[in-house]
């Protein structure tokens, strides 16, 4: 199969299911293949984080699993399923209320105005903001825009929640609290997470299991199970233990690479 063929295969035993993916960009001397052929399956109510060194195709990965880019190769399958997508920036417009950014998507999808107020308020409160529903996002703290974005993201009915480094920027304490609330909502939504993180210790203290890709062009070179029991503490020795082996092999792709 060329590069430029591209196939869509329906499963039942998987939500997301890549095998073989490649994307490049651009053609002859100029192209650059961000990931090569790639397999990953990620199956309902799983956490699975992605990890790897900047320019690995870590964004680029969930960008397809969007729908926001067309893979180059290989095969990809949802099975019509919902995704979301949530970004390291909240994103919130600012000329909207709290309430008004969370109720656009309801917006777009035609829900009627009664309604989309109630489902705002509901999603408000299960990421703890009610209350704050008129303010404007200026009003807001760093971790409180990324509980609206979150509370957005929800509103999209999706099966599957994308998430790309939606912490990266917060401080650690905030940091803490996000990955405590995210790990709730999960839970209580049945969601499907893939989330994108550089940080080792934040991956495990969050995943199922912890994806670990290649320097440019992205491969997956090792699945890490993460068997530690819930909740767990991001400086606990279990979750430390794990992110430095985890560490260990991240440096010696990343110096593989530089030689």
């Amino acid at each position: 199969m060329s590069l430029l063929e591209q196939t869509h295969v329906r499963t039942t035993d998987a939500v997301v299911r890549l095998e073989n993916v490649s994307k490049q960009y651009g053609s002859g001397a100029s192209a650059l293949l961000a990931l090569d052929h790639v397999s990953l399956t990620v199956r309902q109510g799983e956490f699975v984080c992605l990890l790897g060194a900047s320019g690995c195709g870590k964004s680029t990965l969930l960008s397809l699993v969007a729908g926001l880019d067309k893979i180059s190769g290989g095969t990809f399958d949802i099975g019509g399923r919902n995704v979301s997508l949530m970004f390291q920036e909240a994103a919130l417009f600012p000329w909207l209320s709290v309430a008004g950014n969370v109720e656009l998507p309801l917006r777009l999808q035609g829900v009627g105005k009664a309604e989309r107020r109630k489902r705002a308020q509901e999603l408000l409160e299960i990421v703890r903001l009610r209350g704050f529903g008129e303010k404007r996002p200026h009003e807001l703290s760093g971790g409180m825009r990324q509980r609206v974005a979150l509370a957005r993201a929800l509103a999209q009915n999706a099966d599957v929640l994308l998430m790309d480094e939606p912490f990266g920027a917060l401080d650690a304490m905030t940091r803490d609290i996000l990955h405590d609330e995210l790990e709730r909502i999960w839970r209580e939504q049945e969601l499907t997470v893939l989330f994108v993180t550089h940080n080792v210790r934040e991956a495990v203290r969050l995943g199922d299991r912890v994806v670990l890709l290649s320097s440019r062009p992205g491969r997956v070179i090792e699945d890490f199970p993460v068997t530690h029991g819930r909740p767990r503490r991001i400086d606990s020795p279990e979750v430390s233990g794990q992110a430095a082996e985890i560490t260990d092999r991240l440096r010696a792709e990343v110096a593989r690479h530089a030689n």
